[in-house]
């Protein structure tokens, strides 16, 4: 992350004696992006974070892509999906995936239960909350996430999310490396720059360590040659104390600011994050466009070298009024395809002053497969949803 934190006891000196009540060492844990040549942090356990006593293959629920063949753009309605696979109702292994690449995986969920410990050793992971709020438990501390909160979960983190006062529904994306505001935000050594659309003060991080007892604590963990379930000989939360800049963060859509013009301005402008081969991008409620001869919806656009993915999640999205868009929803726009607003929109939009609409998108640079429960929610009328006449 931009900043450095400190969280509950360290010594005054890295990589130097610090001793528990009884006379013994912490365990000292680096735990450091890209070698030892990136962000880090040092965490300070009470038991060795070392010592597992089993390592067996996990099977995790099986699922598939296939190509978007014939190429068409897709329409998905995530309130079809139902329950998770094998009827797993927990956040992470109930996680029902919807498209995919060889640099991201975008899924969604509807849990109810506590996920497992788990780490994902392939990438980080951006959680978002569209609806109920989530308990984050980490080794770094517990993090409170609430409808509209984006979590970003590091490499390896061990965590487990426990889904507070009945359902919440995350969109979920799996990068296969690491996801973190745009360079373009922040300054060579790190800090928010004034052009940016949200800044330090709107992130939040665990503010205190989780100490729990246990023997023989299940861990699961994805890697990229498959799944294992490591048993530790004691629960990997035991840490006293941590400090450094990588560890688990929020920051809510709704802290968003939104950067307008005068004309329409294009989707790099609410761009969030971003990782490998992808960005993802917030669009928030904003003034729009106040040229007095302004279009304030999009113009009919083709990136030629991305998909678009939009997840609706608030509000109401003007330029796809009759499309059959709605909250809950999930479009995707491939490359190859010429999208934009729908037939009757940029007439009605003319003269409107504010848009009240909450998104998420993802621009992907490798074209997205569907997954199999993607198939199995399709709107297949939503291709041709432009050659009506409204």
């Amino acid at each position: 992350m931009p900043f450095y934190r400190r969280v509950g006891e360290v010594p005054p000196k890295r990589h130097t004696q610090f001793r528990q009540p009884d006379g013994s060492l912490f365990a000292e844990e680096l735990m450091g992006q890209e070698g030892f040549s990136s962000d880090s942090s040092l965490l300070y356990h009470r038991h060795r974070p070392t010592a597992i006593t089993s390592a067996v293959p996990f099977e995790p629920p099986a699922w598939s892509r296939v190509p978007n063949h014939p190429l068409k753009p897709r329409h998905l309605q995530t309130g079809k999906l139902g329950g998770g696979p094998t009827g797993t109702v927990d956040p992470v292994l109930g996680r029902q995936h919807l498209l995919a690449n060889d640099d991201v995986r975008i899924s969604y969920v509807e849990a109810t239960e506590p996920s497992p410990l788990y780490r994902n050793a392939v990438g980080d992971e951006c959680l978002y909350v569209s609806a109920g709020a989530v308990t984050l438990e980490s080794t770094f501390g517990a993090l409170e996430l609430v409808e509209g909160d984006y979590a970003i979960i590091p490499t390896s983190v061990i965590h487990r999310l426990v889904p507070k006062d009945g359902a919440v529904k995350l969109l979920t994306i799996e990068a296969t490396g690491h996801i973190g505001p745009p360079r373009r935000y922040l300054s060579v050594r790190g800090q928010f720059l004034e052009h940016a659309p949200y800044c330090e003060r709107d992130l939040r991080a665990p503010a205190a360590p989780i100490l729990a007892e246990g023997y023989d604590i299940s861990v699961l963990v994805q890697a990229r040659r498959g799944w294992t379930e490591h048993v530790y000989a004691n629960h990997p939360f035991d840490v006293v104390g941590w400090d450094g800049c990588l560890y688990p963060w929020a920051f809510s859509i709704h802290d968003f600011e939104p950067i307008t013009g005068r004309v329409h301005q294009p989707p790099p402008v609410h761009q969030t994050f971003e990782g490998p081969n992808f960005v993802i991008c917030s669009f928030v409620p904003r003034k729009v466009d106040y040229h007095p001869l302004a279009i304030p919806v999009p113009y009919n656009h083709h990136n030629v070298d991305s998909d678009e993915v939009l997840f609706y999640t608030g509000g109401n999205y003007e330029a796809r009024r009759g499309s059959g868009i709605e909250q809950g929803s999930i479009s995707l726009h491939p490359s190859g395809f010429t999208h934009g607003p729908q037939p009757g929109a940029v007439e009605r939009a003319i003269g409107i002053e504010a848009f009240d609409e909450l998104a998420v998108m993802v621009d992907t640079f490798r074209p997205l497969d569907l997954c199999e429960p993607a198939l199995a929610i399709e709107d297949t009328g939503y291709a041709w949803t432009w050659n009506r006449t409204v």
